[in-house]
């Protein structure tokens, strides 16, 4: 059977909020790539050309800058739709 194919998520965004919390946090990418375990140049590159990070890593950036991933994966509509309904 074929793969259905399926447009790749654009991660720019992700990586330029993970960039400014850095920055914003005052850490080095060397800083960070060090406690996370990765090389510095995969974090530049998730920062800075939208690399695809793995889950294990992408878990570990959001949780660390206290970045809600609701902005990147819901439109504002959806998002304000999803949050009345729970509300009702």
């Amino acid at each position: 059977m074929a793969k259905r194919p399926v447009p790749l998520y654009d991660f720019k965004a992700f990586g330029a909020a993970i960039k400014a919390a850095r920055n914003e946090y005052g850490e080095s990418r060397k800083k960070v790539s060090d406690e996370l375990y990765i090389s510095p140049r995969y974090l530049a590159n998730i920062e800075n050309k939208g690399q695809q990070p793995s889950l294990q890593v992408f878990y570990d950036l959001v949780t660390r800058y206290h970045i809600s991933v609701d902005q990147f994966f819901l439109p504002e509509q959806q998002c304000g739709e999803i949050h009345r309904a729970a509300a009702a």
